[in-house]
């Protein structure tokens, strides 16, 4: 081989690693902002659903008794009111309560397609957003990992193929690439599986959310039609 192409052979094998170490700090990055990033996220999904949802079954059904009771007497404010108190205004059937009451001149129809539209728009649009990041997040995480395995093994393999050029074996040397291969590997894992987990354990409270509010809603309703709205 001539000397100049041997030269420059020598010469680009050291740029190669410096990208593929580059590579490998980039990962490790990229990993790492996705989990706080997905932590992140899963803590507001929760936030919000627990900032939209009655703590208890009891709850929700004592404060659906208290507005239809006022309704049924035709104390409109008093349900207004009720709905404005700092305990229940962030939540999801007060704020539909207080819509459906302000509205209740329309129909009956109108006041159920009203409030389906409100509460897709106010709330679960927002959690699907989130979500989606969250879903996002678990498929990606994987990803990176096996990217770092096959940075990882490029390298290894690159060593290897040095070292048989020069004649010489160090395992030593090819115990940080391995290392790093499989590590991506397992904290790709370690960030899907969690994330797998929340998104399973929030889709239930968002339909647990989704049925309570249809529910509630439905006897506010029936309260404004059995009060004579239009139906």
């Amino acid at each position: 081989m001539p000397s100049g192409a041997r030269v420059q052979r020598e010469g680009a094998e050291p740029v190669a690693n410096q990208i593929l170490d580059a590579a490998g700090l980039a990962i490790y990055l990229a990993m790492a902002a996705a989990a706080v990033y997905g932590l992140f996220v899963i803590a507001l999904c929760f936030r919000r659903l627990g900032q939209k949802s009655f703590r208890s079954d009891a709850a929700a059904d004592a404060f659906v008794a208290e507005v239809t009771d006022a309704i049924g007497r035709g104390e409109f404010d008093a349900v207004t009111d009720r709905c404005d108190r700092p305990d229940v205004w962030a939540k999801a059937v007060p704020q539909l309560t207080a819509h459906a009451v302000a509205d209740r001149d329309l129909s009956i129809a109108r006041l159920r397609r009203a409030s389906a539209d409100r509460f897709d728009r106010d709330v679960l649009a927002d959690l699907d957003v989130r979500m989606s990041w969250i879903g996002t997040i678990a498929k990606s995480a994987p990803m990176l990992g096996l990217l770092g395995t096959v940075v990882g093994m490029i390298n290894a393999f690159g060593k290897i193929a040095a070292m048989q050029a020069s004649g010489r074996t160090d395992p030593s040397v090819l115990a940080q690439d391995i290392s790093f291969a499989l590590s991506t590997t397992a904290i790709g894992l370690a960030i899907a599986i969690p994330m797998v987990v929340s998104s399973t354990l929030l889709r239930n409270k968002i339909g647990r959310l989704t049925d309570d509010v249809r529910a509630g809603t439905e006897a506010v309703l029936a309260a404004l039609a059995d009060r004579g709205a239009p139906a």
